[in-house]
């Protein structure tokens, strides 16, 4: 089936509702809706049917030969457009996870570059993560902290026109096919989260431990540092800036991994669709029945209310201004937590097939699983929207 049924057509307004009825976007966002739709029915086919490694990078050499990576680091003077970043983020996931992987990653990977490098650090590495010539990392999370920032372990120590850094990476994504890592390392200038830098870390200094195999097939590793060198001008800011500058990085992409999660759920609706409409149900089709047709209204309620937060969240962004931090929580929070229902009422409705290895709606089910947890968990997206509210409201 094609899945352009249901797909960002309607969400940007393309379809006979005219695009004015959407205010969040320009006509380069319904352009480049259009383009990367007719690329993808083009281009992705099958990406879990090759093995995980070789299907990520041959998605990343696509995407950068294709001109859509360069919509990840920018134009090296401004940040990346957070809508183009949104809409690229849900058609890609709508045909596949990994399609939607390997362009997040290249995005996230190089983002305190593109918000933080100097002229020199933009220069060498941008222009190869945009034309799929060089994948990025985003290494963080660490064996006995997670990604609590104020409890890393992993050090970096000056030494003449060097860095040394020493420590452990787990959960990385892309780890074992990147050309280099965006490493966070305690480099002491303070207590806690103060006292972070980040860095860029080729790949081949880097030793990868274990290869995590996960739910969805996805490049995961473990990553060890054993006195890795890097020259001076590795870092990225200033000493001690590495909170802020990963931060503002998960911040930058936060309300995409909502969008990732409205794409993967448009999908189990056009699958459901399809499904109950040619499946007999004794002298009629399923979707003649009442109560497949409630569960089919809940489930695009649940997507439009879905895309109107992301949107507004990522339109904020783009417009700048306030801190827009409550509206990308409660973006991530409800895309997420409602992509989960939308497509385990997919694989419900499908019965058995819904549960059968190769079925669109159990590879869906395995997919977005992971996005109610990484770059902030659901019940942080919940801390953060509360402490704002009761901050506004004592204020």
């Amino acid at each position: 089936m094609s899945v352009r049924t249901l797909g960002t057509f309607e969400v940007l307004g393309v379809s006979d509702r005219g695009f004015l009825a959407w205010p969040f976007f320009e006509e380069r966002h319904r352009s480049l809706a259009v383009e990367l739709e007719n690329w993808c029915e083009a281009t992705i086919h099958d990406a879990e049917a090759a093995e995980p490694d070789e299907a990520c990078r041959a998605l990343v050499q696509e995407l950068g030969s294709a001109g859509f990576l360069k919509l990840c680091v920018g134009d090296g003077e401004s940040r990346p457009d957070v809508r183009s970043l949104a809409i690229c983020r849900e058609i890609l996931a709508r045909y596949h996870g990994l399609a939607d992987f390997a362009f997040a990653m290249q995005g996230l990977g190089s983002g305190a570059i593109s918000l933080f490098g100097t002229i020199e650090q933009k220069r060498e590495w941008l222009p190869r993560v945009a034309g799929g010539e060089a994948i990025a990392a985003f290494a963080m999370t660490e064996p006995e902290c997670g990604s609590d920032a104020a409890n890393m372990a992993t050090s970096a120590m000056r030494d003449g026109n060097e860095w040394v850094l020493v420590g452990e990476k787990t959960y990385i994504s892309n780890g074992g096919i990147a050309d280099f890592y965006l490493t966070f390392a305690r480099t002491g200038e303070g207590e806690g989260s103060r006292g972070l830098s980040a860095f860029i870390v080729p790949a081949d200094a880097v030793q990868v431990v274990e290869r995590i195999e996960v739910i969805a097939p996805h490049p995961l590793a473990k990553l060890k540092y054993d006195n890795v060198r890097i020259p001076a001008d590795a870092i990225v800011g200033e000493p001690g800036e590495g909170f802020r500058v990963g931060m503002e990085t998960l911040n930058l992409f936060r309300v995409t991994v909502g969008a990732a999660a409205l794409g993967f759920a448009r999908r189990a609706l056009d699958e459901s669709l399809a499904f109950a409409s040619g499946r007999r149900l004794g002298t009629a089709k399923l979707a003649d029945n009442a109560v497949t047709q409630a569960k089919l209204a809940d489930m695009a309620t649940a997507i439009d209310a879905s895309a109107l937060l992301i949107y507004r969240a990522a339109w904020e962004q783009d417009e700048g201004g306030e801190d827009v931090r409550r509206s990308a929580a409660m973006a991530k929070l409800n895309a997420t937590e409602s992509a989960q229902q939308v497509i385990d009422a997919a694989v419900q409705m499908h019965g058995g097939l819904g549960v059968t290895r190769g079925a669109k709606v159990e590879e869906l089910y395995r997919e977005i699983r992971a996005l109610r947890i990484y770059e902030g968990a659901s019940e942080v997206q919940r801390q953060i929207i509360a402490k704002d509210l009761l901050r506004e409201h004592r204020a």
